[in-house]
């Protein structure tokens, strides 16, 4: 009875209305094994998203799979929190592994309008930017991983486990695990040391 008062009191009925409304949704449309997928979502190339065990979402989250072959493209690990407006958007590969927390308005991708590096006639700047070829390389978010807000990771980008990713920050480049990056781009500011159970300042 306890809970029941508790729950009442933290969402409210119009709250226990709309998560309930929300569970059904998860497990008729979405996925059985997802936890709570809020609405509204948006999602395209459902077939191409592997949903994980006790996937939660807040509101407004949206998936965008264009797999270039059959596999899944964008894949969940056990229990993924994505929180309110996050963007993933695949042709490749976006990975997420377990216990992972992403919090609000993060944009992940795995794709580019174009290349930009070295000589190229197809990403010439005279060229409308939604005609240029897309351009992809796969993107891997290890377990444990907490992702702050407004967050933006790029193409080609890995990041280890147990690292955390300061809000606003910008990782355009692989993320060691156990470490804690800000900035645009981040940079490393501190590592977890094993040793002595400490995070300490580089």
């Amino acid at each position: 009875m306890f809970k029941i008062n508790h729950f009442i009191r933290q969402y409210g009925w119009l709250g226990i209305i709309r998560l309930s409304c929300s569970v059904l949704f998860t497990k008729l449309a979405i996925s059985r094994d997802a936890r709570i997928v809020r609405m509204p979502i948006y999602i395209r190339g459902k077939r191409s998203i592997k949903f994980g065990k006790n996937l939660t979402t807040g509101i407004g989250v949206r998936l965008d799979a264009f797999p270039i072959n059959e596999m899944p493209v964008i894949i969940f690990g056990k229990n993924v929190q994505l929180n309110d407006y996050v963007h993933i958007g695949a042709i490749e590969s976006v990975e997420i592994g377990d216990h992972t927390l992403i919090a609000s308005r993060v944009f992940i991708s795995d794709h580019n309008h174009g290349s930009y590096s070295g000589r190229t006639d197809e990403s010439n700047p005279a060229m409308p930017p939604i005609d240029r070829p897309l351009v992809s390389k796969p993107v891997k978010i290890g377990c444990n991983v907490w992702i702050g807000e407004q967050v933006c990771i790029l193409s080609g980008v890995t990041v280890g486990d147990g690292a955390i990713i300061g809000a606003g920050s910008i990782v355009n480049k692989d993320v060691p695990a156990r470490s804690i990056v800000v900035g645009n781009p981040a940079k490393v500011i501190r590592m977890f040391d094993e040793n002595i159970g400490e995070w300490k300042q580089v």
